[in-house]
This record gives C-alpha cells, structure tokens and sequence, in this order.
C-alpha cells in the first residue's frame, strides 16, 4: 500500500468515507445487492444479524455516498428496492481481494487470536 502521509492526518477528507467504506455491514450489503436490486426486508433476511436500526442506517449512507440506489415501488403498500450504483460496483473487486485474503488466512488468524487470549488468561 502506498503511504500518503495526508491520510493519517485528522483533517483529511478521506478519513470519513474510508470508516464508512471499513463499516461493519458495507461490504455485505453491497455483496447481496451486487447480484440483483432487493427490498428492505430481503435484505435483512439475507444479512444474518443485522438490526433494522443498522441496516436504515447503513444504507442511507451508501445511498448519500451514492454506492447504492433507492427506488420507491409505487404499490399498496409502498415498496422500497436498493440496488447497486456503477460507483458502488466499483468496490466489488477490491472486496472480493479482501474477501480471498480473509478466507486465505482465517487459520492463521485464528492461532494467533488464541496464542493472544492464552497470553492474556496468565
């Protein structure tokens, strides 16, 4: 990786849209929309663990960061579908890198979490 010394400073302006891009659920939502536009709901279903509260909020900043879209279904009730921006297919492969690295190296980090925890049990 190359070191640009602005990004470690408080004031860079990538600072903010790189925590949102590391987010807990932003790579996971934008797996499951990258296959096909869902609705709230399907979303949820299919992220195991992920409360309405997290998602609302997830989602909105995708949208205002515009790596997904928000469409409103016009039927009774109204419907809401999210899918993908071009912008936001953009992160699919650097996501899938990082996706393979974790898959890789799951083992490795795993023995190094539990030579931790028994460092830290003595």
């Amino acid at each position: 990786m190359l070191e640009n010394n602005e990004m470690f400073r408080a004031g860079c302006a990538s600072r903010p849209l790189l925590d949102q891009i590391a987010g807990k659920w932003t790579m996971l939502i934008l797996a499951v929309l990258c296959k096909t536009p869902l609705r709230f709901n399907e979303i949820k279903r299919r992220l195991e663990g992920i409360t309405q509260k997290a998602l609302t909020q997830a989602l909105r900043r995708l949208e205002r960061n515009g790596l997904v879209a928000r469409r409103v279904i016009p039927v009774s009730p109204v419907a809401v579908e999210y899918s993908v921006t071009p912008l936001g297919r953009t992160l699919q492969k650097p996501f899938a890198v990082l996706y393979d690295w974790t898959v890789e190296h799951r083992m490795e980090i795993e023995r190094a979490q539990k030579t931790f925890d028994k460092r830290l049990a003595k």
